[in-house]
């Protein structure tokens, strides 16, 4: 009987702790509802180079975020290799990156460097962003590695 418990106890344990690992954590910037990128298509942007919003009809989810396409062909596209459409710093705004700061995106300033998803707050921080890409890029780098896994109220 107390085996049984004990069993019963880690098994409810293991289960609990796995199903966290479905949510996104602080290394990902998703809404309440663990969408990222507000909405916004991830495959869209290095398809057809522009901002294009994603349906509640064609999702995947990649790291605990849930990720919304326009299309099935998108999705699927998504799904056979998510790591060459996410985006770098967890969806966070790369300028607030270069600062150690995590701020949320609105999903349509971006750009596409050497093949990695770059997003900002809005299209008014991307302007000053893009003054100069190569060092902000550098800059966020190096902020990331001691930002990436705290929320952003601790910095």
């Amino acid at each position: 009987m107390k085996f049984n418990k004990i069993v019963k106890t880690l098994t409810l344990a293991a289960t609990l702790g796995l199903s966290q690992m479905s949510f996104a954590g602080v290394d990902t910037q998703t809404d309440a509802n663990d969408v990222i990128l507000a909405g916004y298509d991830a495959v869209a942007y290095f398809t057809q180079s522009k901002a294009v919003e994603g349906t509640k009809e064609f999702t995947a989810v990649h790291k605990g975020a849930i990720y919304q396409f326009s299309s099935a062909e998108n999705r699927d596209t998504f799904k056979a290799d998510p790591n060459k459409y996410e985006p770098a710093y967890g969806g966070y705004c790369a300028y607030g990156s270069t600062f150690g700061k995590k701020f949320e995106v609105n999903g349509k300033a971006f750009e596409i460097v050497d093949g990695t998803l770059y997003v900002n707050k809005s299209e008014n921080v991307y302007e000053a962003w893009k003054q100069d890409i190569p060092t902000f890029i550098d800059q966020a780098d190096e902020k990331w590695k001691n930002i990436e896994f705290k929320a952003p109220s601790e910095l």
